[in-house]
């Protein structure tokens, strides 16, 4: 899958390109009137056509060049960087581009970026909870803005109807804004703007077009051509797993966990951690059937998740254990992450199942991992968040295999889950 974005200035699409790199896509931002890169390592090119100022017919001469390099370069997917408070040609290059796309195409424009402040509610784009034409923008010497309902500024530059789906239809779920989408296509609406105040709603959205049949230009200052690329990067999995190991015993890894699940569906494997806290054969038991239970759940779910965190769970007293057998706390805790560590070899290295990737929780299970599976080490590749890194083990069973690794007191709730999207995407693409 190749990725084209048209943005109409350059320090816009470096910004919606980081965005699609911090999903796992290998991107090149190409300056306006340059020539498209002759390696092949790029999935997303973005094309700066500087054209946020410039008279419209001009402005769409510059699209339709970018369109037509990019589609000779083999894109197949194309979405619009859009500014996050509306200047420019918005309405006219969206018109260019979807003049290049399939006949039955639409435009989603969500001009939200709720971490830069910019948020849409009732169709009114805000700033830090000031409706646009109130804020700075107003006073732009070349192009003021001078209203805040999003649909009326567009529809001031297509030559399309232009639609609207307000925030009720998008926080009732996928079938609501399903729906409303459909209604909107119904009513001849070519162009339709998207109300998004949060990001995971942002997300939401995304995941929804992803199903649509028809083709979809997504405009937006970058949140959602990101969600809508990483959404759309699943129907290209190999029928591959990627393993979740976690055994961090926090408060916040229960979370993490918790939203995990509700993301994903995935039903998880849960391991005993007091019979693991043993050297007697109660290890090799709780190994064995937990190693039985996850290979049969990997065959349901594409994320495997196994973990020893286990909702309601009563710490192990490993002190009083370490007394019964005659052995340190702290040896019998490695036993616990030991054994967890040997459920995930057992699970990678088994014939039956082919895993994309594996996550991680917690220095002393990655740690036992990388040992168990004879890996020399984890050839760092990039950051997901602050203290989650992405990698490939080096050596051993799993060499060249992608993994990210984070602490277990790392992140807010969505911090497992924004992990494992990364080395999803990390390991398709």
């Amino acid at each position: 899958m190749k990725i084209g974005v048209i943005a109409d200035d350059l320090t816009g699409a470096n910004a919606s390109g980081v965005k699609l790199v911090k999903q796992g896509f290998q991107a090149t931002t190409i300056v306006h009137s340059a020539q498209l890169p002759a390696s092949g390592y790029q999935d997303v090119v973005i094309m700066d056509t500087d054209s946020r100022y410039l008279e419209k017919g001009m402005a769409r001469q510059r699209v339709s060049k970018a369109m037509n390099q990019l589609q000779n370069w083999g894109a197949t997917v194309f979405t619009k960087r859009i500014d996050s408070t509306i200047r420019g040609n918005i309405g006219q290059e969206i018109d260019e581009m979807l003049s290049h796309m399939e006949k039955d195409a639409v435009s989603i424009i969500i001009p939200s970026f709720p971490d830069s402040g910019r948020v849409t509610t009732g169709g009114y784009l805000l700033l830090d909870g000031v409706p646009l034409q109130e804020t700075y923008v107003s006073k732009d010497p070349i192009a003021p803005i001078t209203k805040s309902f999003v649909p009326d500024l567009i529809s001031a530059q297509s030559e399309h109807k232009v639609g609207y789906i307000g925030l009720s239809a998008v926080m009732d779920g996928k079938e609501s804004f399903l729906s409303s989408l459909q209604e909107q296509i119904t009513n001849e609406c070519k162009l339709i703007v998207v109300d998004a105040v949060t990001n995971e709603q942002i997300e939401d959205i995304a995941e929804a077009l992803s199903q649509s049949q028809r083709q979809i230009l997504c405009a937006d200052p970058g949140p959602l051509t990101a969600s809508y690329a990483r959404a759309l990067s699943k129907d290209h999995v190999k029928k591959a797993t990627i393993l979740v190991s976690v055994g961090s015993a926090t408060s916040l890894t229960g979370s993490q966990l918790e939203y995990l699940i509700e993301k994903t569906g995935s039903t998880p494997v849960y391991v005993d951690p007091e019979p693991l806290a043993s050297y007697t054969e109660t290890w090799e038991l709780e190994v064995e059937r937990a190693t039985e239970e996850a290979v049969k759940q990997a065959l349901i779910d594409h994320v495997l998740i196994v973990t020893s965190h286990k909702p309601g769970q009563d710490l192990v007293d490993l002190k009083a254990k370490a007394s019964l057998e005659g052995k340190s706390s702290d040896a019998l805790a490695k036993r616990i992450t030991d054994g967890l560590a040997t459920i995930s070899r057992k699970l990678l290295t088994n014939e039956k199942l082919t895993f994309a990737g594996c996550f991680t929780s917690g220095g002393d299970v990655t740690a036992s991992v990388c040992a168990l599976g004879r890996a020399n080490g984890i050839s760092l590749k990039d950051e997901v968040m602050p203290l989650a890194a992405y990698g490939t083990f080096e050596g051993g069973y799993f060499d060249g295999l992608p993994v990210v690794t984070k602490g277990g007191l790392i992140g807010d709730k969505k911090a497992i889950y924004e992990c494992v999207k990364f080395v999803q995407t990390k390991a398709t693409i």
